[in-house]
Protein backbone atom coordinates (compact mmCIF):
# COMPACT_ATOMS: atom_id res chain seq x y z
CA UNK A 1 0.00 0.00 0.00
CA UNK A 2 1.40 3.38 -1.02
CA UNK A 3 0.50 6.34 1.18
CA UNK A 4 0.64 9.71 -0.55
CA UNK A 5 2.99 12.16 1.26
CA UNK A 6 1.16 14.78 3.28
CA UNK A 7 2.47 18.30 2.78
CA UNK A 8 0.95 19.43 6.07
CA UNK A 9 3.17 16.94 7.94
CA UNK A 10 6.29 17.94 6.00
CA UNK A 11 6.70 14.42 4.62
CA UNK A 12 9.65 13.97 2.26
CA UNK A 13 10.63 10.32 2.09
CA UNK A 14 14.25 9.29 1.57
CA UNK A 15 14.25 6.69 -1.22
CA UNK A 16 17.96 6.65 -2.17
CA UNK A 17 19.21 3.23 -1.02
CA UNK A 18 22.86 4.32 -1.00
CA UNK A 19 22.09 7.28 1.26
CA UNK A 20 19.99 5.05 3.52
CA UNK A 21 22.96 2.73 4.00
CA UNK A 22 25.31 5.68 4.48
CA UNK A 23 23.04 7.09 7.19
CA UNK A 24 22.89 3.83 9.11
CA UNK A 25 26.67 3.40 8.87
CA UNK A 26 27.08 6.92 10.30
CA UNK A 27 24.92 6.06 13.31
CA UNK A 28 27.71 3.69 14.42
CA UNK A 29 25.17 1.27 15.87
CA UNK A 30 26.08 -1.48 18.30
CA UNK A 31 24.15 -4.70 18.93
CA UNK A 32 23.15 -3.40 22.38
CA UNK A 33 21.78 -0.04 21.17
CA UNK A 34 18.17 1.04 21.65
CA UNK A 35 17.15 3.54 18.98
CA UNK A 36 14.29 6.02 18.83
CA UNK A 37 13.50 6.81 15.20
CA UNK A 38 11.52 10.00 14.53
CA UNK A 39 9.32 9.86 11.44
CA UNK A 40 9.76 6.22 10.45
CA UNK A 41 7.77 6.65 7.23
CA UNK A 42 7.56 3.45 5.17
CA UNK A 43 10.12 1.72 7.38
CA UNK A 44 12.99 1.46 4.91
CA UNK A 45 15.50 2.97 7.35
CA UNK A 46 13.77 1.31 10.30
CA UNK A 47 14.57 -2.17 9.01
CA UNK A 48 18.21 -1.30 8.31
CA UNK A 49 18.55 0.04 11.86
CA UNK A 50 16.84 -3.03 13.31
CA UNK A 51 19.39 -5.24 11.55
CA UNK A 52 22.18 -3.54 13.53
CA UNK A 53 20.64 -2.56 16.88
CA UNK A 54 18.96 -4.31 19.80
CA UNK A 55 15.63 -2.51 19.43
CA UNK A 56 14.00 0.25 17.40
CA UNK A 57 11.14 2.42 18.67
CA UNK A 58 9.69 3.74 15.40
CA UNK A 59 7.76 6.95 16.02
CA UNK A 60 5.31 7.97 13.30
CA UNK A 61 2.67 10.69 13.67
CA UNK A 62 0.62 9.66 10.59
CA UNK A 63 -1.90 6.91 11.55
CA UNK A 64 -2.43 5.93 7.91
CA UNK A 65 1.31 5.52 7.42
CA UNK A 66 1.58 3.47 10.61
CA UNK A 67 -0.53 0.74 8.97
CA UNK A 68 1.89 0.55 6.04
CA UNK A 69 4.82 0.68 8.46
CA UNK A 70 3.48 -2.32 10.37
CA UNK A 71 3.02 -4.29 7.15
CA UNK A 72 6.51 -3.41 5.92
CA UNK A 73 8.22 -4.41 9.17
CA UNK A 74 6.47 -7.73 9.72
CA UNK A 75 8.89 -10.39 10.85
CA UNK A 76 10.96 -7.94 12.92
CA UNK A 77 10.53 -8.72 16.62
CA UNK A 78 12.80 -5.82 17.63
CA UNK A 79 10.67 -3.02 16.15
CA UNK A 80 7.87 -1.25 18.01
CA UNK A 81 5.62 1.12 16.06
CA UNK A 82 4.49 4.14 18.08
CA UNK A 83 1.80 6.37 16.56
CA UNK A 84 2.66 9.63 18.28
CA UNK A 85 3.96 13.17 17.74
CA UNK A 86 7.58 13.53 18.90
CA UNK A 87 6.69 16.89 20.47
CA UNK A 88 4.24 15.08 22.77
CA UNK A 89 6.50 12.11 23.42
CA UNK A 90 7.92 11.90 26.95
CA UNK A 91 11.30 10.17 26.63
CA UNK A 92 11.89 10.21 30.37
CA UNK A 93 8.68 8.32 31.09
CA UNK A 94 8.96 5.94 28.15
CA UNK A 95 12.57 4.96 28.77
CA UNK A 96 12.30 4.90 32.56
CA UNK A 97 14.49 2.17 34.01
CA UNK A 98 16.84 1.99 31.04
CA UNK A 99 20.43 1.57 32.23
CA UNK A 100 21.98 2.79 28.98
CA UNK A 101 21.22 5.96 27.06
CA UNK A 102 19.37 5.72 23.76
CA UNK A 103 20.27 6.98 20.30
CA UNK A 104 17.81 9.20 18.44
CA UNK A 105 17.68 9.27 14.64
CA UNK A 106 15.29 10.72 12.10
CA UNK A 107 14.48 12.69 8.99
CA UNK A 108 13.01 15.84 10.53
CA UNK A 109 10.31 18.00 8.86
CA UNK A 110 11.96 21.35 8.12
CA UNK A 111 9.16 23.48 9.53
CA UNK A 112 9.45 22.05 13.07
CA UNK A 113 13.19 21.35 13.31
CA UNK A 114 13.83 23.91 16.06
CA UNK A 115 10.96 22.74 18.34
CA UNK A 116 12.05 19.10 17.92
CA UNK A 117 15.66 19.81 18.90
CA UNK A 118 14.51 21.90 21.88
CA UNK A 119 12.19 19.06 22.92
CA UNK A 120 14.91 16.40 22.65
CA UNK A 121 17.40 18.46 24.65
CA UNK A 122 14.98 18.51 27.58
CA UNK A 123 15.73 14.77 27.80
CA UNK A 124 19.47 14.99 27.04
CA UNK A 125 20.32 12.96 30.16
CA UNK A 126 18.58 10.00 28.48
CA UNK A 127 20.25 10.44 25.08
CA UNK A 128 23.70 9.31 23.96
CA UNK A 129 23.63 10.90 20.50
CA UNK A 130 21.11 12.48 18.13
CA UNK A 131 21.47 11.90 14.37
CA UNK A 132 18.96 13.95 12.39
CA UNK A 133 18.57 14.86 8.75
CA UNK A 134 17.80 18.57 8.52
CA UNK A 135 17.86 21.41 6.01
CA UNK A 136 21.45 22.14 4.93
CA UNK A 137 21.35 25.83 5.86
CA UNK A 138 19.82 25.02 9.24
CA UNK A 139 22.63 22.57 10.00
CA UNK A 140 25.16 25.29 9.18
CA UNK A 141 23.46 27.54 11.73
CA UNK A 142 23.73 24.89 14.43
CA UNK A 143 27.49 24.38 13.99
CA UNK A 144 28.33 28.03 13.20
CA UNK A 145 31.26 29.75 14.87
CA UNK A 146 31.30 33.30 16.29
CA UNK A 147 31.88 35.91 13.61
CA UNK A 148 29.95 34.07 10.90
CA UNK A 149 26.63 35.20 9.44
CA UNK A 150 25.04 31.86 10.40
CA UNK A 151 25.95 32.20 14.10
CA UNK A 152 22.98 33.13 16.28
CA UNK A 153 21.03 32.47 19.45
CA UNK A 154 20.08 28.90 18.46
CA UNK A 155 23.73 28.11 17.67
CA UNK A 156 24.55 29.19 21.22
CA UNK A 157 21.68 27.20 22.71
CA UNK A 158 22.65 23.91 21.06
CA UNK A 159 26.40 24.37 21.55
CA UNK A 160 25.93 25.16 25.24
CA UNK A 161 24.37 21.74 25.87
CA UNK A 162 25.87 19.69 23.03
CA UNK A 163 28.65 19.18 20.51
CA UNK A 164 27.08 19.45 17.03
CA UNK A 165 28.73 18.25 13.82
CA UNK A 166 27.70 18.02 10.17
CA UNK A 167 28.58 14.52 8.95
CA UNK A 168 27.63 14.88 5.28
CA UNK A 169 25.27 16.59 2.86
CA UNK A 170 22.36 14.94 1.05
CA UNK A 171 21.08 16.09 -2.36
CA UNK A 172 17.40 17.05 -2.49
CA UNK A 173 16.95 14.59 -5.36
CA UNK A 174 17.38 11.76 -2.82
CA UNK A 175 13.89 12.50 -1.45
CA UNK A 176 10.33 12.16 -2.70
CA UNK A 177 8.64 14.53 -3.08
CA UNK A 178 11.76 16.56 -3.84
CA UNK A 179 12.17 19.41 -1.31
CA UNK A 180 13.36 22.85 -2.36
CA UNK A 181 16.74 22.55 -0.61
CA UNK A 182 19.49 20.04 0.11
CA UNK A 183 19.81 18.38 3.52
CA UNK A 184 22.54 17.46 5.99
CA UNK A 185 23.04 14.65 8.45
CA UNK A 186 23.64 16.42 11.72
CA UNK A 187 25.17 14.72 14.76
CA UNK A 188 24.29 16.31 18.11
CA UNK A 189 26.09 14.82 21.09
CA UNK A 190 24.93 16.01 24.54
CA UNK A 191 27.74 17.18 26.81
CA UNK A 192 28.13 15.72 30.30
CA UNK A 193 28.29 19.30 31.59
CA UNK A 194 27.41 22.54 29.73
CA UNK A 195 30.12 24.20 27.63
CA UNK A 196 30.52 27.15 30.03
CA UNK A 197 29.70 27.90 33.66
CA UNK A 198 26.90 30.36 34.33
CA UNK A 199 25.25 31.39 37.59
CA UNK A 200 21.81 31.80 36.03
CA UNK A 201 20.93 29.81 32.86
CA UNK A 202 17.63 31.61 32.38
CA UNK A 203 19.35 35.00 32.40
CA UNK A 204 22.15 33.64 30.19
CA UNK A 205 19.74 32.71 27.40
CA UNK A 206 17.72 35.90 27.89
CA UNK A 207 20.89 37.93 27.27
CA UNK A 208 21.77 35.86 24.20
CA UNK A 209 18.29 36.14 22.68
CA UNK A 210 18.14 39.88 23.29
CA UNK A 211 21.60 40.31 21.76
CA UNK A 212 20.71 38.57 18.52
CA UNK A 213 17.27 40.15 18.22
CA UNK A 214 19.13 43.29 17.15
CA UNK A 215 22.23 41.65 15.69
CA UNK A 216 22.98 44.55 13.31
CA UNK A 217 23.44 46.84 16.27
CA UNK A 218 26.36 46.91 18.67
CA UNK A 219 26.05 44.84 21.83
CA UNK A 220 25.52 48.02 23.87
CA UNK A 221 22.49 49.00 21.80
CA UNK A 222 21.13 45.45 21.66
CA UNK A 223 21.12 45.08 25.43
CA UNK A 224 20.32 48.63 26.51
CA UNK A 225 16.88 47.59 27.80
CA UNK A 226 17.98 44.65 29.99
CA UNK A 227 21.61 45.26 31.03
CA UNK A 228 22.69 48.38 32.97
CA UNK A 229 25.29 50.39 31.04
CA UNK A 230 27.59 50.28 34.06
CA UNK A 231 27.61 46.45 33.97
CA UNK A 232 28.33 46.43 30.25
CA UNK A 233 31.31 48.76 30.68
CA UNK A 234 32.54 46.59 33.54
CA UNK A 235 32.36 43.61 31.19
CA UNK A 236 34.18 45.40 28.36
CA UNK A 237 36.97 46.57 30.66
CA UNK A 238 37.46 43.34 32.62
CA UNK A 239 37.70 41.12 29.52
CA UNK A 240 39.35 43.68 27.22
CA UNK A 241 36.49 43.69 24.72
CA UNK A 242 35.81 46.41 22.15
CA UNK A 243 32.87 48.56 23.29
CA UNK A 244 31.56 48.54 19.71
CA UNK A 245 31.53 44.76 19.38
CA UNK A 246 28.52 43.15 17.72
CA UNK A 247 26.66 40.16 19.23
CA UNK A 248 27.77 37.70 16.54
CA UNK A 249 31.41 38.22 17.55
CA UNK A 250 30.91 37.04 21.13
CA UNK A 251 31.72 33.46 22.12
CA UNK A 252 29.72 31.37 24.56
CA UNK A 253 32.37 32.12 27.15
CA UNK A 254 31.95 35.86 26.53
CA UNK A 255 28.18 35.60 27.04
CA UNK A 256 28.79 33.62 30.22
CA UNK A 257 31.19 36.26 31.56
CA UNK A 258 28.67 38.99 30.78
CA UNK A 259 25.81 37.13 32.46
CA UNK A 260 27.87 36.39 35.56
CA UNK A 261 28.78 40.09 35.91
CA UNK A 262 25.11 41.07 35.74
Amino acid sequence: MHVKPKKGLGQNFLFDKNIQRKLVASYNLKACDHVLEIGAGYGELTKLIADCAAFVYALEIDPELCKTLRDNTKGYSNIEIINQDILRFNLKRYFRGFKNKIKVVGNIPYYITTPIIEHLLKYRDKIETIFITVQKEFAKRIVANPGSKEYGSFSCFVQYYCIPKILFYIKKSSFSPIPKVDSSLLEIKPRQVPAVKVKDEKLFFKVIRASFNKRRKTLRNSLDSIVPLQKLHEFFKKYDIDVNIRPEDLTLKDFAHLTNII
